[in-house]
């Protein structure tokens, strides 16, 4: 067993103001989520400006936040919200949910695409090389946290983590993540993101590779107390959002390679975007 590395969740106290480690995890996953779309930006053959990028980083911002925070509420504590519906709003009591983060930037890159005279899909193509820094640095923010722990185990790197009321050994399971959602898919995303791909086949992979490994790590993740095993005494409530994840993921692969195909090494898609409207300014 490993010594959890106890460090205290709030990163900086000046008076009353609190400032938290995960908030500041996240705010370093924007931030280098922002470095990596400008070099995005200037590879992308006049689609894209450093302008749209900071528009478009606000707006994922937003829809991660507000959709972070109904996705948690609705599929996680929906017995809360039933009993206090203005429970939705106190955010301060902690709570975000990825699934629903999920489909809050989904949402703001329709919205913004519709600005832009974008597809959704070339909206989505092109931000989802940046997300697994955010997911990674959020996971880090639960392990300081001591949230979200694993399951009881005797690997030789488990821990008991401080605010487990059973004070068992378990599984790091935010650093899986962190390895896998994190690391592990930005490395897969950046390098196939780094030539020109049919479109939805990045967001694809993107959906199939998250699905996959958060479908995973869920057998290692302490299911939810509030909710248990959804199914079968094994299925969580991680792995049964993550499932639509996966099929969504194989099928936007499928019809990116056969509705968009490579025309002399180019993605057609953007090819006639550009055809339209012109390049962007830098």
């Amino acid at each position: 067993m490993i010594q959890y590395p106890a460090i205290d969740p709030v990163a900086i106290a000046i008076g009353p103001v609190q400032v938290h480690w995960y908030g500041l995890t996240y705010l370093a996953g924007f931030a280098m989520a922002w470095w990596l779309g400008r070099r995005r930006c200037h590879t992308s053959g006049g689609l894209w400006s450093e302008e749209q990028l900071g528009d478009l980083i606000f707006f994922a911002a937003l829809g991660v936040v507000v959709g972070g925070r109904f996705g948690y509420v609705l599929f996680y504590h929906f017995d809360y919200f039933l009993r206090d519906p203005l429970w939705l709003f106190k955010v301060w009591e902690g709570g975000m949910s990825f699934h629903g983060g999920l489909l809050g930037v989904l949402l703001a890159m329709y919205l913004y695409g519709r600005k832009l005279n974008k597809s959704f899909f070339q909206m989505t193509d092109f931000i989802a090389p940046l997300v697994p820094f955010g997911l990674g640095a959020g996971r880090i923010g639960n392990f300081i946290g001591g949230e979200l722990w694993g399951r009881a185990s005797d690997v030789p790197w488990a821990m008991i983590f401080p605010r487990d009321p059973e004070q068992l050994a378990r599984h790091p399971s935010q650093l899986y993540q962190f390895a896998l959602e994190g690391v592990a898919l930005f490395c897969i995303l950046w390098w196939f993101s780094r030539k020109p791909r049919p479109r939805m086949a990045v967001s694809g992979l993107f959906l199939l590779c998250y699905g996959i490994f958060r479908f995973v790590v869920e057998f290692a993740r302490q299911p939810d107390s509030q909710l248990g095993f959804i199914a079968w005494d094994w299925l969580t409530m991680g792995q049964l959002l993550s499932t639509p994840m996966i099929a969504g993921g194989v099928l936007l692969i499928w019809l990116g390679y056969r509705r968009y195909p490579l025309v002399d090494g180019a993605n057609s898609d953007d090819r006639q975007w550009l055809a339209t409207h012109g390049e962007v300014s830098k």
